[in-house]
């Protein structure tokens, strides 16, 4: 389980530009105090559970009457907890962590000429520390939070290569970036992509897979609270930008059913940008120029069928959020459950 893990949509980037765009109409998208946003962050997470459970039994129901699809659920639950009594002596306080990561993939040869792939990924996790001097329990602090979601429907045409379309919704449970902020299902980045593909790997070879994409890509950013730099007050800001994006993917078994690889690599080169006019003359005025790079590494070995041991990498860069490249890493053991 990547506790922690840094893979959702950019909010560091919609914060950025919200600083470049004023004149916004007020947003709507402030929750009431009253409700506990991690209560309701969870339970929006269920209820995906569920909804993506209901398309999972449904493409089972298809797959009597027509060509099977691929389908696979993977889950998985971290926990740490310690505690400690009121008279401890030594210093160290009590501590809560959990985190739930899932991943769903439904993939088919519609017919001979298209094959649709469909993955959606959903993650949450929270951070509970104990004061060491009053011994209260301090608000649980996000850990991870994640939804993404990608279809990709590729025309095999048995060539070299083949052309393909692809969508994908990124975004989050809880929008927390400040303190007074209470969202949900924000910020939000839609991209949409048509080019060509080629598969390096097929998984009939023991469960490998690679794929590579290249072609034009669009993005548009959403933020429904993003704060105006100037008069402090919170609007709507939605900004896109379209250039070239490079993919690639991919899944191997360095042991069977044992230990697993899956990389991910995400490069986009904008070359137009809807607020461009606005940074003429500033310091950061052509970052926005920069490729984005976003490359996930996942080493996960299986100790036993329900127990897993990963190792997750995470390399980004975002000019327009930090001059250098940001990295994360997580060791983590927890409990998984696989269906095929």
């Amino acid at each position: 389980m990547r506790l922690g893990s840094s893979r959702r949509t950019n909010p560091d980037r919609a914060a950025a530009r919200a600083g470049t765009v004023s004149g916004r109409r007020p947003s709507a998208a402030v929750f009431s105090e009253p409700v506990r946003p991690a209560a309701v962050a969870f339970a929006l997470m269920t209820l995906l559970h569920i909804a993506v459970g209901v398309v999972f039994s449904l493409t089972a129901v298809t797959a009597a009457q027509a060509d099977p699809w691929k389908r696979e659920l993977d889950a998985s639950l971290m926990l740490t907890q310690t505690s400690y009594s009121d008279n401890w002596a030594g210093g160290e306080a009590g501590s809560l962590a959990w985190a739930i990561n899932s991943s769903f993939l439904a993939e088919k040869q519609l017919d001979p000429k298209f094959l649709s792939k469909n993955t959606v990924k959903l993650a949450f996790g929270q951070l509970h520390n104990q004061d060491r001097d009053t011994r209260d329990w301090d608000k649980p602090v996000k850990s991870t939070d994640l939804i993404d979601l990608e279809s990709v429907l590729n025309l095999t045409l048995g060539g070299f290569v083949d052309p393909f379309v692809s969508g994908r919704v990124e975004s989050q449970f809880y929008d927390n970036r400040e303190a007074d902020m209470k969202g949900y299902f924000n910020p939000t980045v839609f991209t949409e992509a048509l080019g060509i593909s080629k598969a390096l790997l097929t998984e009939e070879k023991d469960g490998a897979g690679w794929s590579l994409r290249l072609g034009g890509g669009f993005r548009q950013f959403l933020d429904r609270d993003a704060l105006d730099p100037v008069s402090l007050e919170r609007s709507d800001l939605s900004t896109n930008d379209g250039g070239l994006e490079f993919v690639s993917d991919l899944k191997y078994p360095l042991s069977k059913e044992k230990l697993e690889l899956t990389s991910k690599l995400n490069v986009f080169r904008a070359f137009f940008y809807s607020e461009s006019d606005k940074l003429e003359g500033l310091p950061n005025g052509d970052y926005w120029k920069t490729p984005d790079v976003r490359w996930d590494n996942t080493l996960t070995a299986n100790v036993t069928k329900y127990v897993m041991v990963s190792l997750y990498i995470q390399f980004l860069y975002d000019k327009e959020v930090d001059l250098g490249g940001r990295l994360k890493q997580t060791l983590a053991m927890g409990l998984t459950y696989k269906l095929k």
